[in-house]
């Protein structure tokens, strides 16, 4: 539902008669953000360029837009405009399941539109830049190739997670590899990198580039630019032909690719390409460009959708205690895990991988009751999500999503897709619809980094697309560097299943990637403010309930965070070093901040409260997380609006925090 407040439009229609167009050299249109700091200049001569600059500085210099057909035609070869329109629009809209409920959607738009049945919309927003390609044709076409450019004025540091060995399909990944800080000259030239990427830029400033409102388009990697300072896109060929393959079997592998990318309808509107522009790196903790860019909710009624927190069973491998039955993939597991989530106001429980025999997904191991799984975690106001592979859910997909909706399911975990050309977008799309149909939420893992889907399907309640902690079981990576960098780009595209919770933590020093009984590098109120931190309406307890038992004050405040909020604040921030925010729910708010490897003392401002008096529940890192990094302190005291307080964050370390209107 769109709320209205304001509408200022200003139409400016330039008609070109096609004599005038062949006498003319070259075009010039521009087009400025609401606050004037950010510019947009479209040239149209032989070929159609764009630059972008922001309080004077160029951030992108003239960069080729064009489509190429796969009969030969050109699209931004030798263009005549048609007619432009430029407009301004400034409205709300209300968000579903989001970091905030009204978005302010501010911009100014220029359309563009030429001979030949094709377009383009430019649109400039205080917060950044996008454009797309549109098309008005009969009948359905074939594209060969879409050239985007981002050319840059100068050799920027830029944060880019490269894909995997070419020597593979190289367009078949996880999306969860970590950001190389490399010049752009310095940028692998034999392989691909998948957006969001960061490029740091002079004075502070920073720009980001991704994609939106990907629909029936494959996704846009990044390589090496022709120009020494550049990026350009990059897009998987349509798939030809296939092979089961992967873990369990549970994926599709793709064994020949078309010379095309995209098979489409004549008449539609193509993927936006967008820079998210920043003055401050903390502004980028807060940025709904991707959301704003997504096409509108396509579910009428969404009062079924109740995203919340979900027990996880298979990172901590199942490793609970104190019982009188054998843990594992049973039904006296899941009913004591249905236990602990009830008890502790946690929403729902997951039946993560092996509930179902390998390779299926209509039928149960012989441990698992999912009848009585189900009736015992209804009975005590607790939903059930199930895990499933990607390949058995889409060769069985209405049976599997009518048989498990009847049996009273609220959502699937769905798997190992680790593709995003046009066939596996429109999975996407196809899954999401079916599923809202029969009132069933989605959680991608294994999936590419959300372009706005989550807006247009409001049931799609989290993606991965990022290293998360599972990753601990087996790797050395250095969690609290990614942790501190993911925030301003990964998150930047949209919610993050990282999964974060573990009570076993560890110093540097101290930590071993261990599968079965694995830990989290870094401290305990660094995976409490997590829950803050980190966008995701559908959010994992990674450890088991016994660990949680044993640790009440931190489950009691994980379970406190909500996973929606109403409304955003970004406090501080630098990119790859901290960052801390606060969220309000209510008349609660949740402050979250954390740490890299470095300790640092903070100041959290507390301007974003509203004048009255307040209590605050405070987790704070104790005075030995450095060395023992489960150590930590909980206090209760009273603030104030305006209040400054002094934060220190251990190695590692976080901060977290209650706050509501004190009794």
């Amino acid at each position: 539902m769109l709320r209205i407040t304001k509408i200022i439009t200003l139409f400016v229609f330039v008609t070109v008669s096609s004599s005038a167009v062949l006498a003319q050299k070259e075009t010039s249109f521009t087009l400025a953000s609401p606050n004037s700091e950010i510019q947009v200049e479209v040239n149209i001569g032989k070929n159609i360029t764009w630059t972008v600059s922001n309080r004077s500085h160029q951030v992108i210099s003239p960069s080729r837009i064009a489509m190429t057909l796969e009969n030969g035609e050109e699209l931004g070869t030798t263009p005549k405009v048609r007619d432009s329109e430029k407009k301004e629009i400034n409205t709300t809209i209300d968000a579903i399941n989001y970091k905030k409920d009204i978005i302010e959607d501010h911009y100014n738009q220029l359309i563009l539109k030429f001979n030949k049945n094709y377009g383009l919309i430019f649109r400039a927003y205080d917060s950044g830049v996008a454009y797309r390609f549109t098309t008005n044709r009969k009948k359905e076409f074939t594209i060969a190739s879409e050239e985007v450019n981002f050319n840059f004025p100068e050799d920027h540091m830029i944060y880019i997670p490269y894909a995997n060995d070419p020597a593979n399909d190289v367009y078949q990944i996880s999306f969860e590899n970590l950001y190389q800080h490399i010049p752009l000259s310095e940028i692998n030239k034999d392989t691909i990198a998948f957006a969001p990427v960061l490029v740091e830029l002079p004075n502070g400033m920073k720009a980001a580039i991704t994609e939106a409102d990907l629909e029936s388009y494959p996704g846009m990697f990044l390589k090496a630019g022709d120009n020494d300072f550049s990026l350009k896109g990059e897009f998987a060929g349509y798939p030809l032909e296939e092979e089961q393959g992967g873990h369990n079997g549970l994926q599709s592998f793709v064994t020949k690719r078309a010379d095309y990318i995209a098979k489409t309808s004549g008449s539609r509107s193509f993927p936006w390409r967008v820079v998210i522009i920043s003055n401050e790196d903390k502004e980028l903790l807060n940025n709904d460009m991707i959301y704003k860019l997504a096409s509108a909710p396509r579910i009428d009624d969404t009062s079924w959708i109740e995203p919340g927190k979900v027990t996880w069973d298979w990172w901590n491998d199942w490793n609970i205690s104190g019982v009188d039955f054998k843990a594992g993939i049973n039904t006296e597991t899941y009913k004591y895990y249905t236990d602990f989530a009830a008890e502790n106001g946690i929403e729902n429980i997951l039946l993560d991988e092996g509930w179902a025999p390998k390779g299926e997904i209509l039928n149960t191991i012989p441990d698992i009751d999912l009848d009585e799984i189900i009736s015992y975690a209804g009975s005590k106001g607790v939903g059930v999500w199930l895990w499933s592979g990607y390949l058995p859910l889409a060769q069985n997909m209405d049976e599997a999503l009518a048989t498990y909706s009847e049996m009273g399911v609220k959502g699937l975990k769905v798997d190992f897709m680790n593709r995003d050309d046009q066939k596996m977008v429109d999975f996407y799309y196809e899954i999401s619809r079916k599923a809202a149909e029969h009132q069933l939420m989605l959680d991608f893992h294994g999936s590419y980094k959300p372009t706005g889907l989550q807006r247009t399907y409001p049931n799609v309640v989290n993606f991965e697309g990022v290293r998360g902690l599972e990753n601990t079981k087996w790797s050395n990576t250095d969690f609290p560097l990614y942790d501190t960098r993911v925030p301003y780009i990964r998150m930047l595209a949209g919610p993050m299943d990282y999964t974060p919770g573990a009570m076993i933590n560890a110093s540097k020093d101290n930590f071993r990637a261990i599968h079965s009984a694995p830990m989290s590098q870094g401290t305990r109120v660094h995976q409490l403010a997590l829950y803050v931190l980190y966008e995701a309406p559908f959010n994992m307890l990674a450890d088991n309930p016994t660990n949680y038992k044993d640790e009440p004050e931190s489950t009691a405040f994980i379970a406190s965070v909500p996973t929606t909020f109403d409304e955003t604040v970004a406090l501080d921030g630098k990119v790859g070093e901290y960052a801390a925010i606060a969220r309000r729910k209510h008349d609660i708010w949740y402050v979250g901040a954390i740490t890299n490897w470095d300790a640092r003392d903070l100041e959290i401002d507390l301007s974003f409260l509203p004048e009255g008096d307040y209590e605050a529940v405070i987790f704070k890192d104790g005075v030995n997380a450095d060395k023992e990094a489960t150590d930590y302190k909980r206090e209760v005291i009273n603030v104030k609006s305006g209040e400054q307080l002094n934060v220190h964050l251990a190695n590692g370390g976080g901060w977290a925090a209650r706050i509501y209107p004190a009794q």
